[in-house]
């Protein structure tokens, strides 16, 4: 999953909880700029996964609500599953290296009490 689909899959899941976001408040929630906001919406709209609604704000305004379809939901289902396997394998990964490190740690703890020169001298503990 390459960084772009990581952020539709994040943007998909903000606006299936709040629809009605703006596209400010979704840049500001995903840590991106507006304009990767806007142009992964378009990206959205484009694939069929997202729809555009256009209402009248309490300012006045134009704003959009923009509800996922169902082509939407499932693609975001689809993803959710992908992403989740990834970050699975990759804990998997990281729970190996973590016992690989400590293992190594283990062997140079041994290594050096049995050579107790190798240590520094303000390293050593002193008895008393």
């Amino acid at each position: 999953m390459d960084v772009d689909q990581e952020i539709h899959l994040k943007l998909m899941q903000l606006l299936q909880s709040d629809p009605s976001s703006s596209q400010r408040e979704l840049a500001r929630e995903l840590g991106i700029s507006l304009g990767k906001v806007n142009y992964c919406l378009r990206a959205l709209l484009d694939k069929g996964y997202v729809k555009a609604i256009n209402f009248k704000n309490s300012r006045k305004k134009a704003a959009y609500l923009y509800v996922l379809t169902p082509v939407g939901v499932a693609a975001k289902a689809r993803a959710t599953v992908r992403f989740l396997r990834r970050k699975e394998a990759e804990h998997k990964r990281l729970l190996a290296e973590i016992e690989e490190l400590r293992a190594q740690l283990r062997h140079e703890d041994q290594a050096t009490c049995l050579s107790p020169r190798s240590v520094a001298p303000s390293e050593r503990i002193k008895t008393q």
